[in-house]
């Protein structure tokens, strides 16, 4: 390693006294992975707004149970292809009918059996706007869930289409009625719960520390076997240097994402005790504009509530170029808000290229010019063509691409001012409104009807204001087709397409980083680390 490296590492583990002794005489049987985000609230109909992280979701993975996966062909229609959990097995009575008899041998890490009172409890949050939004919004078309028994639960719908098994199974796992069902709703009461979590997953809880890790243990107990890998630990590294130096010193096993620039990769490849595992990914990157005023949520943006504006910036871009000077071949210009892993990003129309001239010519017809001769336009009334990009400071290769798009927009005079702040100072404004356009980062969900989230007039996920209700119109008939109608979608992003609401960057492909002392590993695209516990135990 080199002086610079060593460094880093040092700088990132100094005032660690928690952190050090843990990584430095772990098991042979655990596995640390480094992430540059703390789970801070790491259960099932908490994970709202701010808290809607991979972060999170990926530690409640480990503590959790769904009633059902999504199989490793990632299909999201139908009742076939899907992976047991809590649910040994499910018929269907009807069209509008699912039935699930759940697994009598799963058990809470405290011993409690898992029951039909804990589904409809969890159902019953979910479902309800007030408590859990998002989850509300994406379960909608769920009229009722009850119980027939202790082990037997009745999803009936609202209507027929493909994904009534997904939209059960898929957005929340089952959280313990016996242990919550008392409390208040509301996220406050549940802070002791969410400090020490009790799920009926493969790993419980065992200690965090706050801003530095969490520890879990395997559950011997586990119904679907206990896991092979004893301990795991995940590491907090806000510094992306000091995420890569942790997995090439050997004081991590493993990484989400290697950090760009991609001579990264290459780093690790090169390392005799490290690979590389490329994973199909969905990760969307995109500049979202805000059609809003910050400072008055209740006018529209000056600057950005002009489709024409929009699009101009758009073309402003020389996206390719972003695309490969930062993610290299691991990555693409997506057709609309779509990432590669989803089934309607295949035969989408191409992304318009970079067309300045055109950029420029839009911009002085809506009355942008550069009377003062210094670069930047003005409008009428000498404002400037100037605005805002909020970052995250947990994203390089975002504040990479920031740098690059603010040189491209200013040949064509706009000036862009790039702040950059850190991930909660990030999440909270990105929800209150309070940016000019912000470099968004979706984690999207396997079906393309969780693109109703952000991408609709009513999305509980629309940050930017962005309402045509003709886009709605299309995406609600895909939805409801009984079958995969990639024409309906794609008339559908058409139209995001026109409307311009946001430019769309980068579809990515992940590239993780793993210690070769685990001989199989098994990443899925839907949950990075879910299959864990399926891993064989390390090598010694």
């Amino acid at each position: 390693m080199s002086w610079t490296a060593r460094l880093v590492l040092a700088a990132a583990l100094v005032g660690v006294s928690g952190v050090w002794p843990l990584l430095a005489h772990r098991e042979s049987a655990s596995i640390v992975i480094v992430t540059g985000q703390e789970a801070t609230a790491p259960v099932p109909t908490l994970m709202e707004k701010s808290q809607n992280t991979l972060a999170n979701q990926d530690v409640a993975d480990q503590l959790f149970l769904r009633l059902a996966d999504v199989g490793p062909g990632m299909v999201t229609a139908g009742d076939q292809g899907f992976v047991p959990m809590l649910a040994r097995s499910w018929t269907r009575r009807d069209s509008l009918t699912l039935v699930f008899d759940l697994d009598p041998r799963a058990r809470w890490h405290d011993g409690a059996p898992v029951t039909s009172r804990d589904v409809l409890f969890t159902m019953g949050r979910a479902r309800d706007p007030a408590i859990a939004p998002r989850l509300a919004n994406v379960t909608r078309r769920i009229a009722s869930v009850e119980a027939e028994g202790e082990h037997r639960v009745v999803f009936r719908f609202r209507e027929v289409y493909a994904e009534q098994f997904y939209d059960a199974t898929f957005h929340t796992a089952i959280v313990p009625a016996h242990l919550l069902e008392r409390l208040p709703p509301n996220a406050k009461a549940w802070t002791e719960f969410a400090a020490r979590p009790v799920g009926s997953g493969p790993y419980h809880w065992v200690r965090r520390q706050q801003g530095e890790f969490i520890e879990l243990a395997a559950n011997e107990d586990f119904f679907l076997g206990a896991p092979a890998i004893k301990r795991v630990i995940v590491r907090v590294a806000v510094n992306a240097d000091a995420r890569l130096n942790l997995l090439l010193a050997g004081e991590a096993d493993a990484t989400e994402n290697i950090p760009p620039p991609i001579t990264n990769i290459d780093r690790v490849t090169e390392s005799k005790h490290l690979r590389v595992v490329p994973v199909p990914s969905s990760n969307l990157g995109y500049l979202l504009f805000n059609q809003r005023d910050p400072a008055h949520p209740g006018q529209p943006h000056p600057i950005l509530a002009d489709r024409d504006v929009r699009r101009a910036l758009i073309l402003a871009l020389d996206r390719p170029l972003l695309v490969r000077a930062v993610l290299g071949r691991y990555g693409d210009v997506p057709f609309g808000p779509v990432s590669s892993q989803l089934w309607i990003h295949h035969g989408a129309p191409t992304p318009a290229p970079q067309d300045q001239s055109t950029a420029r010519r839009l911009l002085a017809g809506r009355g942008w010019v550069d009377r003062d001769q210094d670069g930047v336009r003005e409008n009428r009334n000498n404002a400037p063509l100037a605005m805002n990009l909020l970052v995250t400071a947990s994203s390089q290769q975002r504040q990479q691409m920031a740098l690059m798009i603010q040189q491209q927009l200013r040949e064509v005079g706009v000036k862009l001012d790039v702040i950059r702040v850190e991930p909660a100072v990030w999440a909270e404004r990105r929800a209150a409104g309070d940016f000019d356009i912000d470099f968004s980062a979706a984690t999207q969900d396997p079906s393309p009807s969780g693109l109703a989230f952000s991408w609709t007039c009513d999305g509980p996920g629309n940050a930017g204001h962005y309402c045509d209700r003709g886009a709605d119109s299309l995406l609600f008939r895909a939805m409801a087709s009984p079958t995969a109608d990639r024409g309906l979608w794609h008339q559908f992003l058409r139209r995001v397409e026109e409307a311009a609401p946001a430019a769309f960057l980068y579809g990515q492909v992940y590239v993780f980083g793993v210690n070769r002392r685990f001989p199989e590993v098994i990443i899925r695209p839907v949950s990075s680390w879910g299959s864990l516990w399926r891993w064989p135990a390390p090598r010694s």
